[in-house]
């Protein structure tokens, strides 16, 4: 089942992770020589502790299946003793998973066997912290772009997938509703991805009005999100879209995008015309202590909040108050957050930012914890024994 409980079933394996054949490529040389030893000395039955030194968010199910599929593939049976299920808060330390099999099977497996869960699990916990900032906005995952190859990217969705779920459980999110690519779509219940135009369009038509009439020419009957950013007239640019599909503003069918790069401030603003915004809407948001990055997310270059309030602000004055507001460019926790306390009129966020910036949080360790089930593990690691 995808995390989201869609109850739309996809490919439970990557299809481009190593099998059998190609374990011995990939994985540590050190664990296929113990394989070699455990193979002529004789075999005992092990069972591994996984787990991380940061909280996280369990997202385990690629790693099972990928196990699971190894262990056919070689014809021994392994046990799998989850002790926090898809989703599940984990603390510091505590064994995500405990998994039990023939020494000589599982040693090589330890290194692709880390490479699955770790970086889930941190992704979903980001996933998880974002949508509960901002409940009532829509997530589109949008993290190919930034992944390193097609593991990456199916690990990715699938964290967005599992994190989004829980703020939906926790906190009554909307959450992640969909993704920018076919291939990962069913982690969020849908058959295909989502999206509608890259500046490179813009570029292609010679303005953002003749961009928007070609794609309503073009796909007449889905709703459309016209990006606005690329002539840094976004407010004029915005207007000038929604008076030419005045039908598609009021039936809330028309969007507009924000991805003002941060070298820039969006149109009409500056240092003085943000803090005067974000006094007008939400004056609370700018008092006390922030920190240089919080400012630059409030009234800083780029999309702010007080650019998406701004925004707010012109398309009600003209008339166009179900027109939504989609933004991208960073939206990383951290961001997320702010823009919360900032309480900005969002409706989607397009983001791949909830990926781990800080890679070295991602790995995950495996410890071996006993030998035909006599418990015995390195120094130092016994809290990793069962309870």
């Amino acid at each position: 089942m995808p995390a989201d409980g869609s109850g739309k079933v996809g490919r439970t394996l990557g299809q481009s992770w190593p099998g059998d054949a190609e374990v011995g490529d990939w994985t540590d040389q050190y664990f296929r020589r113990t394989r070699k030893i455990v193979e002529k000395f004789g075999d005992v039955t092990a069972t591994y502790a996984l787990f991380m030194r940061r909280p996280v968010v369990s997202a385990p199910r690629i790693a099972i299946d990928w196990l699971n599929s190894i262990a056919a593939a070689r014809g021994f049976s392994v046990e799998i003793d989850l002790r926090y299920e898809e989703g599940k808060w984990v603390g510091a330390g505590e064994p995500l998973l405990y998994i039990t099999g023939p020494l000589s099977k599982l040693s090589d497996l330890e290194t692709l066997l880390l490479m699955k869960l770790g970086p889930a699990c941190v992704a979903a916990y980001n996933a998880y912290t974002m949508c509960a900032d901002l409940p009532k906005v829509t997530f589109l995952a949008m993290d190919a772009r930034h992944c390193a190859g097609t593991e990456m990217a199916e690990l990715m969705a699938y964290a967005a997938s599992v994190g989004s779920a829980r703020a939906r459980r926790k906190v009554g999110a909307i959450g992640f509703s969909a993704n920018a690519t076919d291939a990962t779509a069913h982690f969020f219940g849908q058959s295909n991805g989502k999206g509608t135009m890259p500046h490179g369009l813009i570029g292609y038509a010679g303005s953002t009005l003749r961009a928007a009439e070609m794609y309503d020419e073009t796909y007449p009957d889905e709703p459309m999100t016209v990006l606005v950013d690329y002539f840094g007239q976004e407010i004029t640019d915005s207007l000038a879209v929604c008076k030419r599909f005045p039908e598609r503003a009021a039936a809330g069918t028309l969007s507009v995008r924000l991805d003002v790069p941060g070298s820039r401030f969006m149109e009409g603003l500056d240092p003085a015309g943000s803090y005067a915004v974000l006094e007008r809407n939400c004056p609370t948001a700018i008092r006390g202590y922030r920190n240089e990055e919080e400012l630059r997310y409030l009234v800083g270059a780029g999309v702010s909040a007080a650019a998406v309030w701004r925004l707010r602000e012109a398309l009600d004055e003209a008339g166009f108050p179900a027109v939504k507001i989609v933004a991208s460019s960073g939206f990383s926790p951290a961001k997320c957050k702010v823009m919360a306390e900032a309480g900005v009129p969002l409706d989607v966020v397009g983001t791949g930012s909830y990926l781990p910036d800080r890679w070295s949080e991602t790995y995950a360790t495996a410890d071996i914890i006993e030998y035909d089930g006599e418990p015995r593990v390195k120094l130092g690691r016994e809290f990793l024994f069962r309870k």
